[in-house]
C-alpha cells in the first residue's frame, strides 16, 4: 500500500506540470481570509465548497502528496496515515479535516479505499488549487503544506514543507484548534 514497484500512471501531465521543483511562496498572512474553492469529496460522493464552513466550524487544510494510488511521497503517507487516526479527535473539538491531493477522482477513489480514509479527500487533479495556495512544487507533484481556518474562515496557522518540517505534527494542529 504504501509504495511498490508500479509506477505505471505516474509519468502523466500532472507528474510533468509539476516537475521543476517551485518553492513555496504562500503569503498568506494570518488573520487573512483563504481563498476560495470548489472540489470533489471523494470519500463522500458530494462537492465541498470551502465557504460552507464559514460561520460553521474550524478546518483544516491539508495539502497531501500523492502521486498514484500505488505511490505514495514517504514522507506524507504517515501523515496521511496519523490524521485519518486522529480524524475523530479532531471531529470532537467541532473541526473539519479536508485532505486535498493532486490525483485524479479514479486514483482518489482507490486511495480512499485502500486506507479507509474517514476524513474528505479531495480531488484536485488539476492543481488548480494547490497553485492558488503557491504550496510549491518538485518532481512531480505538489508539495504539502497545512492551513488552519478558524471559524470565520480566517487563517491561524499555516505550515509550508521542508525538508526540516515536511508536515505540521498532529499535535501541532490538535493544539491550535483546541
Amino acid at each position: 500500500m504504501l509504495t511498490s514497484n508500479d509506477f505505471s500512471g505516474l509519468l502523466n501531465e500532472r507528474f510533468f506540470r509539476n516537475f521543476l521543483p517551485i518553492p513555496a511562496t504562500n503569503e498568506l498572512q494570518l488573520g487573512s481570509l483563504t481563498p476560495e474553492f470548489l472540489l470533489p469529496d471523494i470519500t463522500n460522493g458530494r462537492v465541498v465548497k470551502l465557504s460552507d464552513y464559514k460561520g460553521k466550524q474550524p478546518v483544516i487544510l491539508a495539502f497531501t502528496r500523492i502521486f498514484t494510488e500505488k505511490q505514495y511521497c514517504p514522507l506524507c503517507f504517515p501523515h496521511i496515515k496519523a490524521l485519518n487516526e486522529s480524524y475523530e479527535q479532531f471531529v470532537s473539538r467541532g473541526v473539519e479535516v479536508l485532505l486535498i491531493t493532486s490525483t485524479d477522482e479514479r486514483q482518489s477513489q482507490i486511495v480512499v479505499n485502500d486506507l479507509k480514509l474517514k476524513m474528505p479527500l479531495l480531488s484536485d487533479s488539476k492543481c488548480r488549487i494547490f497553485h492558488t495556495y503557491n504550496v510549491g512544487q518538485a518532481l512531480g507533484a505538489p508539495l504539502p503544506a497545512q492551513f488552519v481556518l478558524d471559524v470565520e474562515g480566517k487563517l491561524l496557522y499555516k505550515h509550508l514543507f521542508s525538508f526540516l518540517s515536511n508536515n505540521a505534527s498532529i499535535e501541532t494542529l490538535l493544539e491550535i484548534v483546541s
